[in-house]
Parts: structure tokens; C-alpha cells; sequence
């Protein structure tokens, strides 16, 4: 299926591993050029940059400043047509809600929400003056699957869902569409690396790394992660004119994780 996204001019946030680096493969496939935004760059990153098809711009999205680093390299194209906002963060909370503090809340919301909220501003005058645009952000299954290990990132992206759909009623009678994606566990360091959520409860609870991502994986009709490359693929689906229709939605993909309709 052609996607209609050749020579698009697409944004994508944190975008240095796991499902940004994934997304930002899938665009280039589909012929667009990316405007790629992390702290830091990566091997698969760097390759991508060396074929040219993408910029990279090293910054600390969690910053006003980081934000409009990014937002003003991808201005200096003619147009702006997509933004994936892909940049966020969880950490475990495995000694519960009242040891988790102000600090720790705040940055929960800043790098799930807020960085989010100032992409949005940024990029919309762009699209708004095109009158067109897509905007895919994802989100996650624990916006209505709150869990009490990671209750403050379960409501930052409660709070992000909201926040998107609310957006796609405003501008979507301008051309511009709104969506988001819920995954569930996905195979990345967020999971399965280096002090990721499957490390992180099995030194709080004795338990082995493999164990616990086995069963979070068993939760899943599938009984498997979801791997980046399909969330990537769903994601430009969304943001491109094949999905033409469809805004203000939130596509689940999880392997069959949530049971309720």
C-alpha cells in the first residue's frame, strides 16, 4: 500500500531507540524525510543520518528549550506535514504511591505531558497555516489500565489521551488529525534493558528479569511483547493520507492484552 508519504516532512521525538527509532525507519521506507529529536543519537540513528534522509538534532526535550531546537530545525523546511510524539518515560514504583515524591510526579509529567503539550504548540502554527497535518502520539494501555507500579505514568498518559482527543475536536475542521496509539509492553529497553521495568520488580521482589517479562508477556492473548517495527507501522498508517478519516482515535495494540470492549 502506498502511503502517500513520500516527501513528507515528518518530526519524530526520542527517536534514538525502540519504538522512535522503529518509527523513524518506517517513514524513511515511505519516502519521507525526518527530523529526528533525542538526547542522544544511536547506531541504527546514525546510519539513517549517513543515507540522508534524516537530520537529527541532539537535544533535552524535557526542556522549553530542547523543544523549540527541534521544532526550529524542522521549520526550516517548507512545510511540516507530520509529528510523532514518541518521547517519554517510565519508572517503576515498586515500594508504592507514598514513595513516590513531588520531584518524581513532576517529571512524570513533564517529559509524558508537558513535552508533548510543547511540541503540539510549536508545530500546529505549521500545519494550521498549510491547512493540513498529522499528529500521532503515543500513548499507552495503562492510561485505562492504571497500575499501582507505575501510577504515575499510568495518569500522565490518562492525561495525554485526553489531551488528544480534546485537540482533534478543535482542529480537525482545519485539516489537521489527531491520534493516538496505546501499546502494550513492547520489546524495548523500556521493558526488557539495563534498570527497564522487568529489571527494576525483579530486584524489588527477588524475582528473575526473564521471569517477570515472561509473564507480562503471558498476559497478552499473543503471549509475546508487540515488537517496535508493528507499532511503527501502525503509527505511519495513522499518520498518513490512507488514514485520511480517522482522527480523534486511539488504536490499541497489544496483543490482545485488554479484554474489556
Amino acid at each position: 500500500m502506498d502511503l502517500g508519504l513520500s516527501n513528507a516532512v515528518a518530526i519524530v521525538t526520542g527517536a534514538s531507540r525502540g519504538i522512535g527509532l522503529a518509527v523513524t525507519r518506517e517513514l524513511v521506507a515511505n519516502g519521507a524525510q525526518v527530523v529526528a529529536g533525542a538526547r542522544r543519537s544511536s547506531e541504527g540513528l546514525d546510519e539513517l543520518v549517513e543515507a540522508g534522509a534524516v537530520e537529527f538534532v541532539a537535544t533535552d526535550l524535557s526542556s522549553p528549550e530542547g523543544v523549540d531546537a527541534l521544532v526550529t530545525a524542522a521549520g526550516r523546511r517548507e512545510h511540516v506535514d507530520v509529528l510523532v510524539n514518541n518521547v517519554g518515560g517510565v519508572t517503576p514504583r515498586p515500594d508504592g504511591f507514598a514513595s513516590v515524591t513531588d520531584e518524581e510526579w513532576l517529571a512524570a509529567f513533564t517529559i509524558n505531558v508537558l513535552t508533548p503539550v510543547r511540541m503540539l504548540r510549536a508545530v500546529l502554527p505549521f500545519m494550521l497555516d498549510a491547512g493540513r497535518g498529522s499528529i500521532v502520539t503515543v500513548s499507552s494501555v495503562n492510561a485505562f489500565l492504571p497500575d499501582p507500579l507505575v501510577i504515575d505514568y499510568s495518569a500522565a498518559k490518562a492525561a495525554l489521551a485526553n489531551l488528544s482527543k480534546s485537540l482533534s475536536k478543535e482542529v480537525g475542521g482545519r485539516g489537521i488529525r489527531v491520534n493516538t496509539v496505546s501499546p502494550g509492553p513492547v520489546a524495548t529497553d523500556l521493558w526488557l534493558g539495563e534498570g527497564g521495568v522487568a529489571q527494576t520488580v525483579a530486584r524489588a521482589t527477588g524475582a528473575d528479569p526473564a521471569a517477570v517479562a515472561a509473564g507480562a508477556a503471558g498476559g497478552a492473548v499473543t503471549g509475546r511483547f508487540t515488537r517496535p517495527d508493528e507499532v511503527a507501522r501502525l503509527i505511519c498508517f495513522l499518520a498518513s493520507d490512507a488514514a485520511s478519516n480517522l482522527t480523534g482515535a486511539d488504536v490499541t495494540i497489544d496483543g490482545g492484552l485488554i479484554t474489556t470492549l
